[in-house]
């Protein structure tokens, strides 16, 4: 059973691309009942007549029990400016639902999606202590596509003919887009793009979200595909290679503390995290990262 604590524009897609692919029954969770319960609704109306899997709504936590995925998608408000904004609330939050998790489900991989990923996922796995290879926070990987996106849009190449598009560090200001590694065509990027194009990319990748929110209230589609491949993957034992927010104990120098790193992601979760060479600009970034995440985590 696949559960999503959240129905919101985020936590309805997500429902909906499970509902609608027969990943498996899904339960959805909402503070307000109705709304869980509109949306399945909604969903249930979506799912293949070859399919046996369900979809129904509740507010009630005991549904979710021995969930084998469950994924957090809640949000106390909407942020404005930057992530942090409601950072307290937002722990508070998390904290109560990791409470709620514990007691209904046994070892359950989940998936953090709310804001500030980094910060809730770390303080998840303190309120849980569900083991690190159970808890992910995704996020780098939609700041991946982004930068994948933009990359293609500069320069003119399908994104098809770009690899190794890979954003690490906070899912926040401080992220750290991996110019190093890109291969466009089989060719190094920064052999194509200037140091200005470089600057350019990064603030567009940083401030994507921010761009976005012009033209519609927030984003849900990038993150839910994202999102969805990853239940894909530990569904149906398949492994996929992204950058995920997961708790560090020595690996890229870091401990104590949650952040965007390339992981391998199967079956049961973590499976992997994986080396990257990164150049020295990136290596400094990326501890600049760290240390912010560490700072949010403190000043709550």
């Amino acid at each position: 059973m696949i559960s999503i604590i959240g129905s919101g524009l985020v936590g309805s897609s997500l429902g909906f691309l499970c509902a609608s692919n027969s990943l498996d029954d899904v339960v959805l969770l909402n503070r307000t009942k109705e709304k869980a319960l509109g949306e399945a609704l909604d969903i249930s109306n979506a799912v293949p007549k070859t399919s046996n899997i369900s979809i129904r709504g509740t507010d009630d936590y005991s549904e979710i029990k021995n969930s084998k995925i469950v994924i957090i998608t809640a949000s106390v408000g909407v942020y404005l400016k930057n992530r942090n904004e409601l950072i307290r609330e937002q722990v508070e939050m998390i904290q109560k639902i990791g409470k709620q998790i514990k007691s209904n489900c046994i070892s359950p991989t989940v998936l953090i999606i709310s804001n500030p990923v980094d910060v809730l996922t770390y303080y998840f796995l303190k309120e849980t202590n569900f083991s690190r290879n159970k808890v992910l926070g995704i996020a780098s990987s939609l700041d991946s596509s982004r930068f994948r996106y933009l990359i293609s849009q500069k320069t003119g190449v399908k994104q098809t003919q770009i690899s190794k598009t890979y954003v690490l560090g906070e899912h926040g200001d401080s992220m750290v887009p991996i110019f190093s590694n890109v291969k466009i065509k089989g060719k190094n990027i920064l052999e194509i793009i200037t140091s200005k194009e470089k600057e350019e990319i990064t603030r567009k990748t940083k401030d994507y979200w921010k761009s976005l929110r012009n033209f519609k209230s927030r984003s849900h589609f990038g993150i839910s595909k994202n999102t969805f491949d990853v239940i894909e993957s530990i569904n149906q034992n398949k492994s996929i290679s992204i950058p995920a927010s997961v708790l560090l104990k020595g690996e890229y120098n870091e401990k104590d503390v949650c952040m965007g790193v390339p992981t391998k992601i199967g079956s049961n979760g973590l499976a992997e995290i994986q080396n990257m060479k990164l150049d020295k600009s990136e290596n400094e970034l990326l501890k600049k990262s760290a240390e912010i995440i560490r700072n949010n985590i403190r000043s709550t």
